[in-house]
């Protein structure tokens, strides 16, 4: 019930934001086989600019909308989910919504310990939304956490999605209330291989040298591939 549910919600967003947005989405490279049918474990969001990233589900299909409904854990900012109304909304987006405190303790590892062989991984790996400024509430420049390199080494094969968004301060900054319709939302997407990248990435083989690899590479494709509203050689 809670699947039908999520997914009837998931389904009346997608045919809501496309009467009001477009949307630019393309690939960094080459596209791949089937790409909305590759199994895929992660969905790696970067470039984190708002609660209304939502919106993003416009552009997929539904096939995919349903993969989400069954599969999706995501881990979620215990502020955010304690919040009334919208609390309530976000822990409907997805079947497994697990609060976290955004700090290495028992709820980081509380959503480790709910990965298994069905999930499909829906994180944020920044932690906290750019402002206007391009630092997050507190002044500090935008970084990478390393609870994604958790989620890697836990999840023995498949795919993560990497999905670099353009950003949504044209819609919506944090803070303001409601977001602005009638305007287009850019996204860059990238399939990678999880067991090639642990390889890659995986030096000398221990977890804060992993860590480290990991969130140095997603700092560096944020910010070569995330949209800019200028040409780039995505194709």
């Amino acid at each position: 019930m809670r699947k039908l549910l999520t997914f009837s919600l998931l389904v009346t967003l997608k045919f809501l934001t496309g009467i009001f947005y477009k949307f630019d989405v393309r690939w960094v490279g080459d596209v791949p086989d089937s790409p909305w049918k590759q199994d895929y474990r992660v969905i790696t969001l970067l470039n984190h600019t708002s609660l209304f990233e939502w919106l993003f589900v416009g552009f997929l299909p539904l096939g995919f909308v349903w993969r989400i409904a069954s599969r999706a854990l995501v881990p979620a900012a215990d502020k955010t989910l304690s919040r009334p109304l919208v609390g309530w909304f976000f822990k409907m987006l997805a079947p497994k919504v697990v609060p976290i405190s955004r700090q290495p303790d028992k709820t980081w590892q509380a959503v480790i310990d709910q990965i298994d062989s069905e999930s499909l991984v829906v994180i944020l790996p920044e932690g906290r939304m750019k402002r206007a400024d391009g630092l997050d509430k507190d002044g500090r420049p935008m970084s990478i956490r390393g609870g994604i390199a958790d989620i890697l080494r836990v999840i023995p094969e498949g795919k993560m999605l990497l999905a670099y968004s353009g950003g949504l301060h044209h819609i919506q900054v944090p803070g303001q209330l409601l977001p602005k319709p009638f305007k287009t939302l850019e996204m860059s997407l990238e399939a990678v291989d999880i067991p090639k990248y642990r390889e890659t990435l995986e030096t000398n083989g221990t977890p804060d040298s992993f860590k480290a690899a990991v969130k140095a590479d997603l700092t560096e494709r944020r910010d070569n591939y995330c949209p800019t509203g200028r040409e780039v050689w995505v194709r």
